[in-house]
């Protein structure tokens, strides 16, 4: 199977501007492909995985993969598949957002194979340089207005009247269609990548390719990351699911692989894994006989997490799910078991009542898992009373700084699922 058979069987292929050749053209040499990344926040998040593993697997093939992040068109933001203009951001805040972006690609590409390394590279190094005079002499020229107008990134915000479109947004298809002309210019480039919402903005690169140097590019869009709703994967109600850590914990991130509905797994698996056609088939069949088992949402969340946080942050992830099931808890941050339990009940007590030693009694009143004195004694004499999932029999327990779970936090529950937080100040 070719590469391109490969990406169709994937649902990766959306268009191709070469339906005809492309397979052939992928086959009979290396080649150097490139994708763009929009630097609007300090982190990528799911919908990005899709660009990013297309150039893993372009480098995988042999092929040499540019990620191209946008620190000038981002100063204007993509007005493709938006119904209203973006807030502009500030250079400083871009330059933050493309070094935090950068260090994340680095665990999908690799940037030091021979002879081939992927290439990263930022918009504003050659598009900074231009003045406006000269941008519209050498660049604007070659760009035909009713071609502009007739794109439907441009066309759907004209039929807006309420949001129109500015002139900035405007000139955006400008900036990114030259950006694949430099690209092409300096590093041989020759195909661009990206989401189906990009294809005007990559056919505009072509053409104008083809106006200014007389070269035959190529384009190749994906199927955008969605659910079976039409809404976009990777959306939650407290935001996005974001690559970094520090945004969204590796726990989050593995459940939110592990929650995907059984309608949306299996082009999961295919589009965003390297997992193998025969092991996808098997998953799905067991998806029809044995739903309830999430095989294709575990493997899915596996892999995954593996690959944007890494083996520690997958046995992270593990330690964290089984903990809902019982397992013990030591050795975690506060910051782990606040991901953990970002839904839970907590109260804050004073540090020092560790010192002079908290009745376990006093302790389930405090965060509301007993009404009184009375139930939580039952609680505890029934076997139901748990200090950091161990079970503690004794009515007049008394619990102390050995018992934090982390620096500050303790964590109690009753009976099977109950939980609650204590935070020591």
């Amino acid at each position: 199977m070719t590469l391109l058979e490969d990406f169709r069987w994937r649902n990766l292929v959306h268009q191709t501007t070469d339906d005809e050749n492309l397979g052939n053209w992928l086959e009979e040499a290396p080649r150097v492909v490139y994708a763009g990344f929009d630097p609007t926040a300090d982190s990528l998040h799911v919908g990005s995985l899709l660009p990013l593993m297309l150039l893993r697997r372009f480098q995988k093939a042999g092929h040499q993969p540019i990620a191209l992040v946008g620190g000038a068109t981002g100063m204007i933001g993509d007005p493709s598949g938006k119904s209203a203009e973006r807030n502009l951001l500030s250079r400083e805040v871009l330059e933050a957002n493309v070094a935090g972006q950068r260090a994340q690609m680095q665990k999908f590409l690799d940037f030091d194979a021979s002879p081939r390394p992927a290439v990263l590279v930022n918009n504003i190094d050659w598009i900074g340089s231009f003045t406006y005079t000269d941008f519209l002499r050498d660049v604007g020229k070659n760009f035909p207005v009713n071609v502009m107008l007739a794109k439907d990134s441009v066309k759907g915000r004209l039929q807006c009247d309420d949001a129109g479109l500015s002139y900035t947004e405007f000139s955006y298809m400008l900036l990114q269609a030259y950006d694949f002309v430099h690209l092409h210019r300096e590093y041989g480039c020759d195909l661009q990548v990206g989401g189906s919402d990009q294809w005007g903005n990559i056919t505009a690169g072509i053409d104008l390719a083809r106006r200014m140097h007389s070269a035959q590019l190529r384009g190749l869009t994906s199927p955008l990351l969605l659910k079976s709703d039409g809404t976009k994967m990777g959306k939650t109600e407290s935001g996005a699911v974001w690559l970094s850590p520090d945004r969204t914990s590796p726990y989050q991130f593995y459940q939110y692989m592990l929650n995907i509905e059984d309608n949306d797994v299996g082009n999961c698996l295919r589009v965003l894994t390297e997992l193998s056609h025969d092991e996808i088939a098997t998953l799905d069949a067991r998806r029809q006989t044995d739903p309830e088992k999430r095989e294709s949402q575990r493997r899915l969340a596996e892999s995954l997490t593996e690959l944007v946080h890494g083996a520690a942050g997958l046995k992270a992830a593990r330690q964290a799910t089984e903990i809902f099931f019982g397992a013990e808890i030591e050795h975690l941050s506060d910051a782990e078991l606040d991901a953990i339990f970002a839904d839970v009940p907590s109260c804050e007590l004073p540090r020092s009542q560790l010192t002079d030693g908290l009745p376990l009694v006093e302790a389930l009143i405090a965060t509301q898992l007993a009404k009184s004195k009375g139930e939580a004694r039952r609680t505890i004499e029934q076997g139901g009373a748990y200090v950091n999932n161990r079970r503690v029999a004794e009515v007049t327990a008394v619990l102390t700084e050995v018992d934090l779970a982390s620096e500050t936090v303790m964590v109690l529950r009753s009976g099977r699922k109950k939980y609650a937080l204590i935070r020591f100040v």
